[in-house]
């Protein structure tokens, strides 16, 4: 592979093994440096790339491995939530302080739900709702099975119902 199919294939993936990476370090800094590792990595693989089934795939489980070494290696684990504006950098709209003020406080609950989530729920959840992946393409990245994607997803789902359900309940 050269230059232009890295350009091309690769790094429009860079957003989402982001949001893969932080979900796991929950870090800014540290998610940014591990899609610079991994885009590392990757590159130094381009002769590879043609025996891959799903680059894709390959791209999310390097991310989470790397992801998961990086977080064992880390002396205290911080929690945090993903800057908005930096998640919505390319979108442009106009809206009032007080909606902006409403989508943060939500967004804010959102990523404290997301945080009790178990691990794999958590990233069976992330890949699923916020990147779109299919059962597929989860198993794959993940190495597990698609009916442990979809059983956790259902728990997540059921998990994230309740706990959103019982923050409105108590407005």
């Amino acid at each position: 592979m050269n230059i232009d199919s890295f350009h091309s294939i690769i790094l429009p993936m860079k957003d989402k093994l982001f949001r893969l990476a932080y979900s796991i370090v929950r870090e800014q800094a540290e998610a940014e440096d591990i899609v610079q590792d991994v885009m590392v990595k990757l590159w130094s693989k381009r002769d590879e790339w043609k025996y891959i089934e799903n680059l894709e795939a390959y791209c999310f489980r390097i991310a989470k491995n790397t992801s998961l070494d990086r977080l064992a290696s880390m002396a205290i684990r911080k929690t945090g939530v993903i800057d908005p504006e930096r998640e919505n950098l390319f979108f442009i709209d106009h809206r009032s302080p007080h909606s902006e003020m409403e989508r943060k406080e939500q967004r804010s609950v959102i990523d404290q739900c997301i945080d009790t989530l178990s691990e794999n729920q958590r990233l069976v959840f992330t890949l699923r709702e916020i990147d779109g992946m299919s059962y597929r393409e989860i198993a794959e990245a993940l190495a597990i099975s698609e009916d442990l994607v979809k059983i956790s997803l259902h728990r997540a789902r059921q998990k994230m119902k309740e706990m959103l359900s019982a923050y409105h309940q108590n407005e």
